[in-house]
């Protein structure tokens, strides 16, 4: 089992001068799962090499068990540090998708043709794909062989615009995540804010936020069992 797992390449938070990235519990956290689970893992990401981690997240409050292993681990810290390109891996090669979120995967991910025709691909042939907190945004775009969006129909969740506004960027992003996802006709839902929450619909899976990746993972193997 060869699973892919892409981060952003986006370091530049709007116009607000601050930098973002990748959340690292949003990698971590399916890192872990997937590795002790004797699953292959592939990195990827738009630009290749050393994906930019978002500042804040790696804040002493953001820590949990699985950014404190990583962060003692050499081995995997090397392995982050080499991403492949994303318009360079086949999918054919690979079993499922896991997009890990951040801030940065709504300026390049969303409108990365690769990952579009990506998931277009996976979803087609089978496959699942998995997305936690802004990564879902990734599903803006991508189309159903009848040319209707992916999520159109389906149950899904995404980073809350209540949690957007707690964080202060809702004028920042590009879009909202929930906005985005139910003007794809798609059924989102959520809990309340920071609590672990993900939905499986068939061949997708979302989690809402950072604290959900870590079973999104979980789901994900679940349905590839």
């Amino acid at each position: 089992m060869n699973i892919l797992l892409i981060l952003t390449s986006h370091d530049k938070l709007g116009n607000t001068g601050e930098k973002t990235g990748f959340w690292l519990e949003e990698f971590a956290a399916p890192y872990y799962v997937f590795k002790d689970a004797g699953v292959k893992i592939t990195l990827a990401s738009p630009l290749g090499g050393q994906p930019p981690l978002d500042p804040k997240s790696d804040d002493p409050a953001s820590q949990t068990e699985s950014t404190r292993r990583f962060k003692a681990d050499a081995a995997a810290q090397a392995v982050l540090a080499r991403t492949l390109k994303l318009a360079e891996v086949l999918p054919g090669d690979f079993d499922a998708v896991f997009y890990a979120g951040g801030h940065g995967p709504l300026w390049d991910l969303v409108e990365d043709a690769s990952s579009i025709a990506l998931i277009e691909t996976m979803l087609a042939a089978g496959k699942p794909v998995a997305a936690v907190c802004h990564a879902p945004g990734v599903l803006r775009y991508p189309k159903k062989p009848d040319g209707t969006p992916v999520v159109q129909g389906r149950a899904v969740t995404g980073f809350a615009n209540t949690e957007e506004l707690a964080g202060g960027l809702t004028e920042i992003v590009p879009f909202l995540v929930e906005d985005m996802l139910r003007d794809n006709g798609a059924r989102y839902s959520k809990l309340a804010d920071w609590q672990a929450h993900v939905v499986t619909d068939g061949l997708l899976i979302t989690g809402q936020n950072p604290a959900s990746s870590e079973p999104a993972a979980k789901a994900l193997l679940e349905i590839m069992a």
